[in-house]
């Protein structure tokens, strides 16, 4: 065989597309490593318990493992260094900013929401303090509740929330909502809040 010939070439091509393999497999075991080491933090600290029903407490406390592909957003911390929002950034795929901050379970419901999108503020722990409703439908909703009407009621509430328009969430809750709900506990205490007009507390609630 002379060098240059096409077996040659032949040989060279399957030499460099195996290290492309190789180099490839060594970046995917690299990238779940991570994953892996990322989630046996996570599971150290208990974060992927969270207490459901009208009141919701997270165990445990968040952290930042830091940017990743998928998960690039900025997060505000507290005075302790405790993630406490995370602001979307294009390309951001949920999991992964679940993964990134220890946070489940899915973020996006957790904020009322069916998914996240880019310039989004994440609010990443429930005050345990304050009634939390959930995006797709009511916990004792009846065989057939019909959840569109139910959640394009709570994203209306919640976009009136983000304006600070407290009358519009009132209007939603009073005129749509509160029929939706057969439990006098969950409306007693969303009324109490709606009430108020505490849009801390109604953020929770609707956004």
């Amino acid at each position: 065989m002379y060098p240059g010939s096409a077996a040659d070439v032949e040989h060279t091509a399957v030499r460099i597309e195996s290290r492309g393999d190789q180099l490839l497999h060594a970046k995917e075991l690299q990238l779940a490593n991570r994953r892996a080491g990322d989630e046996a933090i996570c599971l150290r600290e208990l974060l992927r318990v969270v207490v459901g029903g009208l009141y919701w407490e997270r165990q445990g406390t968040l952290r930042d493992l830091g940017p990743r592909e998928f998960a690039r957003g900025e997060v505000t911390v507290d005075e302790n260094g405790i993630p406490v929002t995370y602001t979307v950034q294009p390309g951001d795929i949920e999991a992964v900013v679940a993964e990134r901050l220890c946070a489940y379970p899915t973020l996006a419901s957790l904020n009322h929401r069916r998914d996240i999108h880019p310039g989004q503020v994440l609010w990443l722990t429930p005050d345990p303090d304050l009634p939390w409703v959930p995006y797709y439908n009511p916990w004792d909703a009846p065989a057939g509740f019909r959840q569109i009407p139910y959640q394009q009621a709570i994203e209306s509430a919640g976009t009136a929330v983000d304006a600070g328009d407290v009358d519009t969430v009132r209007k939603v809750w009073n005129g749509t909502l509160k029929a939706m709900f057969t439990s006098q506990e969950t409306v007693a205490a969303v009324q109490k809040v709606v009430d108020s007009g505490d849009l801390n507390a109604l953020r929770q609630l609707f956004s």
